[in-house]
């Protein structure tokens, strides 16, 4: 993997509310970029499967990030995002030491973890950030985990390492065979299915298509299968209404119902359809932001 790593500088002082970016680390060719984050508030309060949403600068959009791990004791989050859009590219320079203009989290409601067996945790390209955090807790309380992550090739799989030293068992692919098996997360977990039949849990997280077709795969078997949206988010208090989805015939507010639903009940197509309405807009902010 490609990676370019900054360390945290000595001079780096730590404060309540100060937000400052202690350790970054470029990946893939820069298209993929993991933050450490000074955040001593969200660190103690945070669990797993809620997000922040910073801001840049003063003017800047504000964006919801997943929280990938805290560490209390350092007072510190980290996150991981990918360059889609203009501030995504203007975190991407970012340097060590500077400060996020605000900080907010922790938001959206904790994942209900439990001791429950064997769980299959399914990660897709920078999903895998999402889903690490997840997995953490459910190691916490001893179950059996397996871990099935993916990419379209090597240098976009994120936290092998990590995943590997968490679960119990571990699959990679690649769509292009680069690394681990060749194809998609979809197909490695319908193998898995049909061979394993004690998976108590599905959990699925990373891109939409992605998480319909785990949903459709764990659907016959009859396995409860949870992801976690990312819709189009504003404020994060549910009082914007931007980032609702459709869940089991009703609507429900992402950023404080969610962000994690059970997958089966998901009205994906609706979704898919909302999150495409800016698509060209964004294209051109970031294409101006890069001039």
């Amino acid at each position: 993997m490609n990676s370019k790593k900054e360390h945290p500088c000595q001079q780096v002082s730590i404060s309540e509310d100060s937000y400052t970016i202690i350790e970054k680390e470029q990946l893939a060719k820069r298209t993929i970029c993991k933050m450490i984050i000074e955040a001593p508030l969200i660190a103690r309060k945070a669990r797993a499967g809620q997000f922040i949403i910073l801001r840049v600068n003063e003017t800047g959009e504000r964006v919801p990030m997943t929280i990938t791990e805290k560490d209390p004791a350092k007072g510190t989050i980290t996150i991981y995002f990918q360059v889609v859009g203009k501030t995504t590219a203007l975190m991407r320079n970012m340097k060590v030491g500077e400060r996020f203009k605000d900080v907010v989290g922790p938001l959206g409601q904790p994942d209900e973890i439990e001791k429950i067996g064997k769980v299959v945790m399914v990660g897709g390209g920078t999903g895998t950030a999402v889903l690490y955090h997840i997995t953490q807790a459910y190691r916490a309380l001893d179950n059996y985990l397996v871990g099935i992550i993916g990419a379209r090739d090597k240098d976009l799989i994120i936290l092998q390492k990590e995943m590997g030293a968490l679960c119990d068992e571990l699959i990679v692919t690649t769509d292009d065979g680069s690394s681990g098996q060749k194809g998609l997360v979809t197909e490695a977990l319908n193998n898995y299915l049909k061979t394993s039949h004690d998976v108590r849990l599905v959990w699925a997280i990373g891109p939409l298509a992605m998480m319909k077709a785990v949903s459709a795969i764990t659907r016959p078997f009859q396995i409860k299968t949870m992801v976690s949206l990312n819709p189009i988010m504003v404020d994060g208090t549910g009082m914007c209404g931007c980032c609702r989805v459709t869940v089991g015939g009703k609507i429900r507010f992402a950023c404080v119902d969610g962000p994690s639903f059970n997958g089966h009940l998901v009205d994906y197509d609706e979704l898919l359809k909302r999150k495409g309405m800016y698509l060209n807009q964004e294209r051109e902010s970031l294409l101006f932001s890069v001039r």
